[in-house]
Parts: C-alpha cells; sequence; structure tokens
C-alpha cells in the first residue's frame, strides 16, 4: 500500500480584498476547501513556470497584460520592451478600461525562449498588475 505524502503548511501575507476575491472564486467553483484551489493555482504556476523553460520550441500565442497608465514612464517603457522583442512581437491590441487601467493584447510567435524572456521583461515593470501568457504549439 502506497505511503500518504505529507503536507507542508506555510502562510502567506495577501492583502483582505484579495483573499475575499480567493474566497468568493474557489466557493463558486465548488473547491471542497480554499487550500484545495490554492494548491490548483500554484501547481499551475509551476507547470507554465516549468513549460516556458523549454527553450529550443517554437510556440505562437498572446500576452495579455493589465496595468496602470498613471505610472511614471510606464508606456514608454512597455513600448521598449516590445520593440526590443520586435523579433517575436507580431501585432498588439490596447484596450482603455479606466481612466488609468488598460488591457494589452500583444499576439507572439517564435522561441519560447525570446518569448519568456518578453513576459519576464514586461511583468516586472512597475505598474503592471497581471500579465498572463496564452501559448499555442503551431
Amino acid at each position: 500500500m502506497p505511503q500518504k505524502q505529507r503536507v507542508v503548511r506555510f502562510s502567506v501575507s495577501l492583502p483582505p480584498t484579495l483573499v475575499r476575491e480567493l474566497d468568493e472564486v474557489w466557493r463558486n467553483m465548488q473547491y471542497v476547501s480554499r487550500s484545495k484551489a490554492v494548491h490548483d493555482a500554484i501547481r499551475n504556476f509551476i507547470s507554465e513556470y516549468k513549460w516556458m523553460r523549454k527553450e529550443a520550441e517554437k510556440i505562437v500565442g498572446a500576452i495579455v497584460m493589465l496595468y496602470y497608465v498613471d505610472k511614471p514612464g510606464l508606456l514608454s517603457k512597455i513600448m521598449q520592451v516590445q520593440h526590443k522583442f520586435e523579433n517575436v512581437v507580431s501585432s498588439t491590441m490596447h484596450i482603455h478600461l479606466t481612466k488609468n487601467k488598460c488591457l494589452e493584447i500583444i499576439a507572439v510567435k517564435g522561441d519560447t525562449k525570446e518569448v519568456r524572456k518578453l513576459t519576464q521583461a514586461l511583468i516586472t515593470k512597475k505598474g503592471v498588475k497581471q500579465l498572463k501568457l496564452i501559448a499555442i504549439a503551431p
């Protein structure tokens, strides 16, 4: 009979609004617990990271990025990054959400390694709230 794996408990500090949103989502998705929902989210985070490390493969996809336009110099930095990675950036779409919040969709095509570098260069900019890469093997 296989041994049951132990679990490790650790604490995570989150803003109260994020905890409320998490609680609403995991309940609406009918998870049995917050822990199971966080477990799945972390597993997806790790899987996505590992998948993105495949450096020789080609991918096509879209980077979906939410950011605040009122952060000084952010728009210029985002544009500079996109120009630096013009070898993988095919197209962009800019959507105004509120007075200070925008959504940008960046179509990408090329080496996984380069797309990964692009996503890392964007997500680390102060004012970028969230970024998600959706990729498909061509």
